[in-house]
């Protein structure tokens, strides 16, 4: 019976089992992780190999998921899709007893329990390990809140844009001195420092570095701590340039309007004159015409009728059309004996 017994539990020593240790590992987002997973195999082990990485994500709220597989000689990597084509094996030869996996691009999706199995019948093993994906401190921002201002209290805060907790924060003086004032020291460690009853002495430039487990950042901040400023000198000034801001825009509003109404004015005008005026009559034609009306009949009368022809004929000149042009002398009443021309015509 003690042989059987001892027999068995050298069988078992002998069995596939895992060397790497359980553990927990901490990555900074974006780098990759190593999970280690070597074995050992007896010679009893005489089965196909199989190898298996299954996670058990932090929300526990999904089952376990297979994510890389070996078997039959061959890789199967597509059966979790949020870490397809981001885990691999380390080893080309998985058959020399390394099962590691790299994870790369390490997300915080990526948090979770990942699971080494190892089989080889008739031996199977196993072991876990806990990856923790952190996210590193950075982009840093220092700046004052309040007034850098003798006598007066502010606060200089250092504020990263992202990182994991816990964050850890320590402040320098970079220059003058390098000695941070004495009762800033209780909070050399916090992202917060109040200031009271500021002096010249605090003007300086200042670094603070944030730190967590993946990683750190910095920012600097130049402090400059001024006597106080004439508050009523710039509330006059404030006030005066508002004023005078306020008459230039009015001046400009009332020439934009007066000169609209000008040009509605003209407007007006000029419709109200063509509408009422009738345009002129030609007047060198009218003119024209009537003397060659007269030049007509001359020719067709005698001497002893030109006299009551040049004196009633003449005068029915419409004036409208003569009003503004010098009138001619009436002709003085004439007896000609002799035939002569006129305007190449021939009068007997």
């Amino acid at each position: 019976m003690q042989g059987l017994i001892a027999k068995s539990v050298g069988n078992f020593a002998r069995s596939l089992s895992i060397t790497t240790p359980e553990e927990m590992i901490e990555k900074a987002k974006g780098e990759t992780a190593y999970l280690p997973c070597k074995f050992t195999l007896s010679p009893e082990d005489q089965g196909p190999l199989d190898i298996e990485w299954l996670i058990s994500p932090a929300d526990n709220q999904k089952v376990d998921q297979v994510i890389i597989l070996y078997s039959g000689d061959k890789i199967y990597d597509d059966y979790y899709p949020d870490l397809k084509g981001r885990v691999h094996f380390t080893s080309n030869d998985l058959k020399s007893g390394d099962a590691s996996i790299n994870v790369t691009n390490l997300q915080l999706s990526d948090i979770g329990t990942y699971q080494c199995k190892v089989k080889k019948a008739p031996g199977v093993a196993n072991k876990k390990i806990h990856l923790v994906v952190l996210v590193k401190p950075s982009g840093a921002r220092c700046y004052v809140d309040g007034s850098e201002e003798i006598g007066s209290d502010f606060k200089i805060k250092c504020e990263p844009k992202e990182g994991s907790l816990p964050l850890q924060y320590e402040w320098q003086k970079l220059s003058d001195s390098q000695k941070m004032p004495t009762s800033w020291l209780a909070e050399m460690t916090s992202s917060v420092i109040s200031v009271k009853n500021a002096s010249s002495e605090y003007s300086g430039t200042y670094s603070c570095t944030v730190r967590n487990r993946v990683g750190s950042d910095q920012c600097l901040l130049r402090l400059n701590v001024v006597p106080p400023s004439n508050k009523a000198g710039l509330i006059a000034g404030a006030i005066i340039g508002t004023l005078l801001a306020l008459a230039l825009i009015g001046l400009i509003i009332f020439c934009c309007r007066k000169k609209r109404r000008e040009e509605k004015y003209e407007k007006e005008v000029h419709h109200d004159i063509r509408e009422d005026v009738p345009p002129p009559k030609s007047r060198t034609s009218t003119a024209r015409s009537y003397i060659g009306s007269n030049h007509s009949s001359l020719g067709s009368m005698s001497p002893s009728n030109m006299e009551g022809y040049s004196k009633t004929q003449y005068n029915q000149v419409p004036s409208e059309d003569f009003e503004r042009t010098p009138q001619s002398p009436t002709l003085p009443p004439a007896k000609f004996k002799y035939p002569y021309k006129t305007d190449g015509i021939t009068v007997v």
